[in-house]
């Protein structure tokens, strides 16, 4: 019997396969393609492409199929950390271990990177039909770029540059806010495993639901490691977020009441898995489960 770590390795290797390949042929300049690659290949748990593959077999579809759409979520999210690490947004040196993208190739090509990482994503989308029936792709499309977009991530980057030193945020707004920068891209991947596999209205909403709680207890959790975790497993210096002013769980509400509240949200997550049986939701239980002890 493996343990959820040898399975998430597991996972994360299938995605690693997809990755290395799915920039060739593109006609990509090599300088671009080398700082596209130095992100994108830097390693992670690989989450929320391993999400939307798990929900894809959960609700009977075909996981290989479905890897470009699920490749998609780990070029959006690579681009999104590129960006987010700019000088003019978060000024991170430091990312999963490694120099961050612009220390390295330089702000514009950094830029250009996320850019093209941005847009490929959707190019790999495409690319699902017809072994994917067209009007499923289309809609997990949708889900994405909305996700994606200035009503999800990019909103939510926006408005923690807003927040960060503000005197005035409030748990609710802190909430909202990682609800738009963090937990839409992880919700739309479960909610895109479903689509892809083309589960009815219930399956797809507890798809969707699972993907909220798990979404905004792993904001939680990320908090907390912030204060308490050790610097080679996060990939950035403890106490980062208090060093640049930011509004965090932990800052709000205090540890202890931020690990309570990560454990509600992983247990709501887990009542919406109820109606799912087999290896492929067990998996997810385990995951949300292991989410929270990374906390305790």
């Amino acid at each position: 019997m493996t343990t959820l770590k040898e399975d998430l390795a597991r996972e994360a290797a299938r995605v690693e396969f997809w990755l290395a390949g799915c920039l060739d042929g593109r006609g990509i300049p090599p300088r671009l393609r080398e700082a596209m690659d130095y992100s994108l290949r830097a390693g992670g748990k690989r989450l929320r492409p391993v999400l939307c593959l798990a929900f894809a077999g959960l609700c009977g579809g075909d996981e290989e199929a479905a890897m470009p759409c699920a490749g998609a979520f780990e070029l959006i999210h690579t681009y999104s950390l590129i960006h987010d690490d700019l000088p003019a947004m978060d000024d991170d040196d430091l990312r999963r271990g490694k120099p961050s993208n612009h220390k390295v190739f330089g702000e514009a090509t950094a830029i250009l990177a996320g850019d093209g990482l941005l847009t490929e994503a959707f190019a790999c989308m495409a690319e699902a039909a017809p072994a994917i029936p067209a009007g499923r792709v289309v809609e997990a499309m949708r889900l994405l770029a909305v996700a994606a977009g200035a009503g999800g991530m990019v909103g939510g980057q926006d408005l923690d540059m807003a927040y960060t030193g503000a005197p005035d945020v409030t748990l609710e707004k802190l909430a909202a806010m990682h609800a738009m920068k963090t937990g839409a891209l992880i919700r739309a991947a479960c909610e895109c495993g479903a689509v892809l596999a083309g589960a009815d209205d219930d399956r797809r909403a507890r798809a969707r639901d699972f993907g909220i709680h798990v979404g905004a207890a792993f904001q939680i959790v990320d908090d907390v490691l912030d204060v308490v975790g050790d610097e080679k497993e996060i990939g950035k210096p403890v106490g980062s977020d208090q060093e640049m002013g930011k509004h965090t769980y932990p800052s709000l509400v205090g540890l202890d009441e931020s690990r309570r509240m990560a454990g509600e949200r992983i247990a709501m997550a887990l009542d919406r898995l109820s109606v799912f049986e087999g290896p492929r939701a067990d998996f997810l239980r385990n995951l949300a489960r292991y989410i929270l002890e990374r906390a305790q």
